[in-house]
């Protein structure tokens, strides 16, 4: 192998918020992976850090293209250079978008089980969260179009957040699917926020598709976000962008962005991506390879060691979204149960709303790490049955 994913780095008392956890305790749960960033990221920070002037910094023509070249050439989208705006985070995007294009006391559309962070950015902000809860026959998660039409048909709504790929569940959004959300959006005069953040984790062989690519009510009713944070595993290093093609809606996403001083790049924010995006190719398709044998063997391991969880299929992301409700008992207790027998840190799907007897577990570690992951959870799940 030529980039090495096995070698286990040690990020106890290093600031990590995933692992400050107690010494016994083997934290996955945030979406954070244990892997060292691509080597040409760390090169390009360590040449720029040895010049030792970290003053204010600007975006150059490099950043722009940087985006525009892999989008086009990973994701068939040809983006505009002004479309195109810095953030330091997705995060802090959605949040200032919420406040500059909904208007207090409106209603917000997330399909749910969904991450978590979107109700903070609603209900902070004096919004509305609206579920449109997703339907799981057991097998994969569907959208009820019934329902998220007669939400977005309330005249008091007037954004819908999409999660594309979906977290926690792993889903890629197709084509037609993202299309009818459009069409629907547009006829409601629903504005689109799509967070994109996981697109670049996908199951070796499958792509997802941009909402704004799919059609014109998806690009001019739209504004995405993306970034190199999850698939590069650098979120501490503060650094997105906003891809907003309609002129009047960049206008005032732009202006959201800047009045909440989140638009302005530190000097590491502003050459990350430009490394990772023309450098870090191969060493995403070696993690993407490595990534989906922990998926396959997790998902191998659960079905024949543990019984009463299933794990649900997923073409995205690195995360596993784990069906326990054949196990007496709630979510949260499940979790709590866990966390205390064995240190195994996972999250409660109660987190995402409408996901009660669900959790959710990060596969993106060592195997090492993965197989003690597994084999704490057998022994708790035999732990439980026993009280």
């Amino acid at each position: 192998m030529k980039f090495d994913f096995n070698t286990m780095v040690d990020r106890r008392n290093t600031g990590s918020m995933k692992w400050d956890v107690a010494e016994h305790e083997l934290p996955m749960w945030v979406a954070d992976m244990d892997f060292r960033t691509a080597p040409g990221i760390t090169e390009s920070i360590m040449e720029r850090a040895e010049q030792g002037v970290f003053g204010y910094t600007v975006l150059t023509d490099e950043w722009y293209q940087a985006y525009q070249s892999w989008w086009k050439e990973r994701h068939h989208f040809a983006i505009e250079r002004d479309w195109l705006i810095f953030c330091t985070g997705v995060v802090p995007a959605i949040s200032s978008i919420v406040r500059k294009m909904t208007t207090v006391g409106e209603n917000v559309v997330a399909m749910t089980p969904v991450y978590n962070i979107f109700f903070n950015s609603i209900l902070n902000n004096g919004r509305n969260v609206l579920e449109n809860r997703l339907i799981y026959d057991g097998s994969e998660y569907q959208i009820d179009f019934n329902d998220l039409e007669e939400k977005l048909a309330d005249p008091q709504t007037t954004l819908l957040i999409l999660c594309n790929p979906h977290n926690p569940v792993g889903k890629i959004w197709d084509r037609e699917t993202l299309s009818r959300i459009g069409d629907l959006c547009s006829a409601y005069h629903v504005l689109v926020l799509s967070d994109e953040i996981h697109c670049d984790i996908t199951e070796p062989g499958w792509e997802y598709t941009p909402f704004a690519s799919v059609s014109e009510n998806c690009r001019r009713n739209s504004i995405t976000c993306v970034a190199p944070t999850k698939a590069f595993n650098l979120a501490g290093i503060q650094t997105a962008a906003v891809i907003v093609p309609d002129d009047h809606l960049k206008y005032k996403v732009n202006r959201g962005l800047n009045t909440d001083e989140v638009a302005e790049p530190n000097v590491f924010a502003a050459i990350a991506p430009i490394a990772a995006f023309n450098n870090g190719g191969e060493w995403l398709d070696a993690l993407r390879e490595y990534l989906w044998e922990n998926r396959r063997f997790a998902e191998k391991y659960i079905k024949n060691e543990i019984k009463g969880i299933t794990p649900v299929s997923a073409k995205a992301t690195y995360l596993l979204w784990l069906d326990c409700r054949a196990l007496a008992g709630n979510s949260a207790e499940l979790c709590s149960f866990i966390r205390s027998r064995s240190g195994l840190y996972l999250c409660d799907g109660n987190e995402y709303r409408n996901g009660e007897g669900f959790l959710r577990m990060n596969l993106a570690c060592p195997r090492r790490l993965l197989e003690d992951g597994l084999v704490r959870l057998k022994n708790a799940v035999k732990l439980r049955d026993c009280f």
